[in-house]
């Protein structure tokens, strides 16, 4: 749907609509990447999604130096380390994490942990499909599986300033 005078659209996906990602360690789980500029048209720069991590797992400590990022919580219980300090999270909690700030996120607990994410401006959608392994409706999780061998490269063209390198492959 669009309006010709403003060329302005609206999209409204499906709850199965959007390309899904299962993702490596250490965050296993997977991402449902939903809207990026690319896809809207729209004027501002920006990606969101849901991702999903599994019981037991986390996402690497990491920060955005060119990127702010907004997450919610949609389902599960797990911890935001924002900058060295914890801040737990559950469903309707949400977070605002700055240009340049260490984060990651934990899910130290036996049920997965879902959150929406919106990164300004975008990118993190290409970085998830280019890490992950495609998802298919209904089908079952993969066994764990590796980082890509490049991904420190994936992760500079992509949207990261620094990232803990302690789950990539050997460092050079």
């Amino acid at each position: 749907m669009s309006n010709a005078e403003t060329d302005s659209c609206a999209i409204v996906l499906g709850p199965r609509d959007g390309d899904s990602f299962w993702q490596p360690v250490p965050a296993n789980g997977y991402v449902r990447n939903l809207f990026s500029q690319e896809i809207t048209g729209g004027e501002a720069p920006f990606s969101m999604g849901v991702q999903t991590v599994a019981p037991q797992c986390a996402i690497r400590e990491h920060n955005h130096d060119a990127h702010e990022e907004v997450i919610f919580v949609l389902d599960g219980q797990g911890i935001a380390r924002i900058e060295g300090k914890e801040h737990p999270i559950e469903p309707g909690s949400c977070a605002y994490i700055g240009r340049g700030l260490k984060h990651h996120f934990l899910n130290p607990n036996d049920a997965p942990l879902s959150f929406t994410f919106l990164l300004m401006p975008g990118g993190l959608d290409k970085f998830f499909a280019r890490i992950g392994r495609p998802k298919t409706e209904g089908e079952p999780a993969p066994d764990p599986f590796p980082r890509p061998e490049n991904i420190a490269q994936i992760e500079r063209e992509t949207v990261f300033g620094w990232v803990d390198t302690s789950f990539n492959h050997k460092q050079k």
